[in-house]
């Protein structure tokens, strides 16, 4: 008897070789689908099921056993934040964040969006003194925290000694990143009063110029510290 004729007699036989014909190395069935393919995709399914399952199963526990969580959203909170020395009652959406409440909801657009993602630090904003992006942080984060923008460094009309600086020497192009530097510029003199350049260096390294009047911004900060340009 041939191969050929054993298989048709026997069809556990031909079962046999059409499963082994599908495994890794052999050519793909004809629906698309193998019994290896099958089973990874299910024990994926499961698993993420069980995880979604255990992080709603937490969030609810986490609820139910402190009285003192409060859940905010996912629809607009009513919530106040203090800026510029001024308190501002908005209502946001727990995912905005802090450039968002600050240009939209308050109005305060001397903060620049402009990577949005925190690598040019054009959004630079005091938070309790300590600049931050204020693109990649939510404004729920600073709830309870004191919030400065480029708006809030002048005094009664008088411009920050490192906006002045800047105006003198010319230390901007496009100007779009100019809020940001400032920003970074200004708390280093918060911290240190006589710095270096390479303490200004150091301040601004995480600030983009695409301009790349980097220089004038060292001189800028060193004359608005009183430093000279070589110390």
């Amino acid at each position: 008897m041939s191969a050929h004729e054993d298989s048709h007699s026997n069809p556990g036989s031909q079962q046999k070789e059409e499963l082994l014909k599908h495994e890794p190395g052999g050519d793909p069935p004809r629906n698309g689908i193998t019994r290896r393919g099958f089973l990874k995709g299910a024990g994926i399914t499961a698993a993420g099921t069980a995880l979604l399952e255990g992080v709603h199963g937490f969030n609810t526990a986490a609820q139910s056993t402190d009285p003192g969580v409060k859940v905010l959203g996912p629809g607009a909170v009513p919530v106040t934040l203090s800026v510029n020395g001024k308190d501002h009652a908005i209502q946001i959406e727990p995912r905005t964040t802090l450039a968002e409440a600050l240009r939209i909801q308050i109005g305060l657009t001397g903060t620049k969006v402009i990577c949005d993602r925190g690598s040019c630090s054009g959004c630079t904003v005091w938070l309790d003194k300590m600049p931050v992006n204020s693109c990649t942080m939510l404004a729920i984060d600073a709830l309870g925290r004191h919030v400065t923008t480029i708006e809030g460094l002048s005094e009664a009309g008088q411009l920050h000694p490192v906006q002045a600086a800047f105006v003198k020497h010319d230390a901007l192009q496009c100007g779009f990143c100019t809020p940001g530097m400032v920003m970074s510029c200004a708390a280093l003199l918060e911290s240190n009063s006589h710095p270096t350049e390479q303490d200004v260096r150091h301040a601004i390294s995480g600030n983009l110029c695409r301009c790349g009047t980097y220089a004038r911004i060292f001189a800028a900060t060193l004359d608005a510290a009183g430093t000279s340009r070589k110390a």
